[in-house]
């Protein structure tokens, strides 16, 4: 019997401590999200406010209009490659799919295919080079 509750005692610490580690680590995120926002927010209030009046002649904006200008440029210019956005994952099925199509072509394939690359770039590459993808 003792084994019985040793075990249900054991599966339960281990269940605790697994609910418990992740819940602190969502609470860790949702704050370094919030200083994230509000460190990287005010730094791009301070240096709008400072540059672009002065430039440009463009009205200074406040805290929240620096936050939503970072966020546009974010979604603009591919922030998303961290979280699994296409530009990371774009460069590689291209690199996988030249890959493939490189090994399936013959020796005058390659040999033609370098020839016209290096041809359109106006550089010379020794015949028997690999390409490095």
């Amino acid at each position: 019997m003792t084994s019985d509750r040793e075990f249900q005692q054991h599966v339960t610490d281990r269940v605790t401590r697994r609910v418990t580690g992740i819940v602190t680590k969502a609470v860790m995120f949702v704050i370094f999200v919030t200083i994230a926002i509000f460190v990287c927010g005010g730094a791009v209030q301070l240096l709008w406010n400072w540059l672009m009046p002065a430039l440009f002649h463009l009205p200074i904006i406040r805290f929240w209009q620096a936050v939503g200008l970072l966020f546009l440029s974010w979604l603009l210019f591919g922030g998303r490659r961290g979280f699994g956005g296409r530009a990371y994952g774009y460069r590689g099925r291209w690199r996988h799919r030249m890959r493939e199509r490189w090994e399936r072509m013959t020796p005058e394939e390659r040999e033609k295919f370098r020839q016209g690359v290096h041809s359109c770039w106006g550089r010379a590459v020794p015949p028997d080079t690999k390409p490095s993808a």
